[in-house]
């Protein structure tokens, strides 16, 4: 590990998503992680898919922090986290071929909660229920994960190792059963929990601890931590679009829940967004567009969901909702992904404020079903290519122009702005 700033108290850094998830941030955790000794996830499950590029070669993780390629840096996975061991199994795998000393470099959370095969139908059973009014879960049980978790019914990664877990498996899975009734196709669940006993020994093989000390004994020793959320904060469970949201907290706040920290351990708070917004799923979608401009983004922007492969929505900047994400998280530093993909419009538009029911207005609405009117302001587009822009100095004026706008609306400065996929095609302003 690098030197600890002894005497002194270690602070929390974190990372997380503005708009509505898929904002880049494992390739941003990966590029940040240098400067830190520890990486925690936070909240979340293998519904999130941090995507991260080296060269030729890409990772998508789904559960294991973005920092774990960054040899010198401790990975863990903490109580807010739901792990379901089979994906977990398969990232393992896909990792085993990168030299990456996963045995020494992660540890998990006892209090983490499992993600059951019984979790995934019964969020299948939910979705289908809810007939025309469905929320575009990804269908890997993180709700009813979360669900059993507040019901105090849930099954920890701690228990594994307890005498009577298989019995506790047992009662929570004939819980489930119960509920679904007779919409349960037995044989697949044969194989299923076939698969997932057989990955809660591979979970075995890794360290189990106490997140919430191990990181308050870093901080007591000066250590900084990053902290790694996932999805977005448009999709938080209380101040999301509800109830097109994910069923965590995405915020800041979440991330003092999620490890066990203290809010005033919490520095800097980097929040990722795009030059464009994009959603997966159902729900209000203010700036999405339906024409041909919105199938460029999707197609210059390459956006297919990391966990899912369904083509995202896409449309323009929302202000409205970035200076509220901005606003609940108190970001102090923001970060700009994917200003290459919008290289070659002619106009860039901005969502500067919205209409309801006739009267201009600032606030996101309420109600997920309610009507917004637009406004939009128009910015002239750079044309060019900035993907091998190294410095601030060499970007076009027009994307300038169009930085400094964002930066005078939320009064944050952009500190980061990545130009491609590849850990090498960032733009680092400042830091400090």
């Amino acid at each position: 590990m690098r030197e600890s700033n002894e005497g002194h108290a270690g602070r929390v850094d974190v990372l997380l998503g503005l708009q509505w998830g898929d904002e880049g941030k494992g390739k941003v955790v990966d590029v940040l992680a240098k400067q830190y000794n520890v990486i925690a996830r936070f909240q979340g499950g293998p519904n999130a898919g941090h995507s991260l590029v080296f060269g030729k070669e890409k990772f998508v993780l789904h559960t294991i922090p973005s920092g774990i390629f960054r040899k010198s840096v401790q990975n863990i996975v903490a109580s807010g986290v739901v792990v379901d061991p089979v994906s977990f199994q398969q990232e393992v795998l896909q990792l085993q071929s990168t030299g990456v000393d996963l045995r020494s470099q992660l540890k998990l959370s006892r209090r983490a909660h499992l993600i059951l095969p019984t979790h995934k139908l019964l969020d299948a059973f939910y979705e289908k229920q809810k007939g025309n009014q469905k929320i575009g879960s990804t269908l890997k049980g993180i709700g009813p994960t979360y669900t059993d978790k507040i019901a105090r019914n849930g099954l920890r990664i701690g228990d594994v190792n307890l005498p009577n877990f298989k019995q506790k498996y047992e009662a929570l899975k004939a819980h489930h059963l119960c509920i679904m009734g007779n919409e349960v196709d037995t044989t697949a669940l044969a194989e299923a929990e076939k698969r997932w006993f057989e990955a809660i020994e591979v979970l075995k093989q890794y360290e189990f601890i106490d997140s919430e000390y191990l990181v308050n004994k870093y901080l007591s020793q000066g250590i900084d931590l990053l902290a790694e959320g996932a999805q977005g904060s448009m999709l938080d469970v209380d101040f999301g679009s509800y109830p097109f949201v994910t069923s965590s907290n995405t915020i800041c706040a979440g991330a003092c829940t999620g490890m066990g920290v203290a809010p005033r351990r919490i520095g800097r708070v980097y929040g990722i967004f795009k030059a464009y917004c994009t959603r997966v799923g159902a729900g209000p979608f203010p700036t999405e567009l339906h024409d041909a401009l919105g199938e460029k983004m999707r197609v210059q922007g390459q956006e297919f969901g990391a966990t899912t492969g369904r083509p995202r929505r896409c449309g323009w900047l929302d202000m409205v909702a970035l200076k509220y994400a901005i606003m609940l998280n108190g970001v102090t530093h923001l970060i700009m992904t994917k200003a290459d993909v919008l290289s070659n419009f002619e106009t860039i538009r901005v969502c500067t404020s919205y209409t309801i029911d006739g009267v201009a207005s600032d606030h996101v609405p309420f109600a997920a079903e309610q009507e917004v009117g637009l406004v939009y302001r128009d910015f002239k587009g750079w044309q060019e290519d900035i993907s091998t822009c190294k410095t601030y100095e060499e970007l076009p004026a027009a994307f300038k122009e169009f930085m400094n706008y964002i930066e005078q609306e939320t009064g944050v400065p952009i500190v980061i702005v990545s130009l491609g996929p590849d850990r090498d095609d960032t733009l680092i302003r400042s830091l400090a």
